[in-house]
């Protein structure tokens, strides 16, 4: 393997996440008010198969029974998480919620929730610097919602 594939990767996959997440809310606080919420993500949901068919020119696979055999709990659950996401964010943007503050906020307040998730499910472990950073995100929502 090339070592430098794995800091490729690295470095691909983190700009590849914060330039849709980017794009995503963009995009969200950009589909118009009077679509219907059901109808917007009946296309947003067409458009990611057929690109998802398409990522299979990257990633093929050889046997794609083998592979849904494999599949747990997670893949429902990651649909339902999209879902809500999806329509709590249309929601949210709808409701005149400021683009930059709400997706912050969003992002913060659920990566807190996932800290003692981390620790206590994933056995991750956090650094003196890790719980300063939190501190400062806690500062940081405070900062975002004080009314002036």
């Amino acid at each position: 393997m090339n070592a430098s594939r794995p800091m490729f990767l690295f470095y691909f996959s983190i700009s590849l996440a914060i330039a849709s997440s980017a794009f995503y809310h963009f995009a969200a606080k950009s589909t118009p008010h009077n679509v219907n919420f059901a109808v917007s993500l009946l296309v947003t949901y067409a458009v990611a198969f057929a690109v998802t068919l398409f990522g299979f020119l990257f990633f093929p696979t050889t046997n794609i029974a083998a592979d849904l055999k494999e599949l747990n709990w997670a893949s429902i659950g990651l649909a339902i998480a999209i879902v809500g996401i999806e329509f709590g964010f249309l929601l949210v943007y709808r409701s005149g919620w400021n683009l930059g503050i709400a997706a912050v906020l969003v992002n913060v307040v659920a990566s807190l929730i996932l800290v003692p998730v981390a620790i206590l499910l994933f056995k991750d472990t956090i650094s003196w610097i890790n719980i300063l950073g939190i501190l400062i995100c806690l500062i940081g929502l405070v900062m975002l919602n004080w009314k002036r």
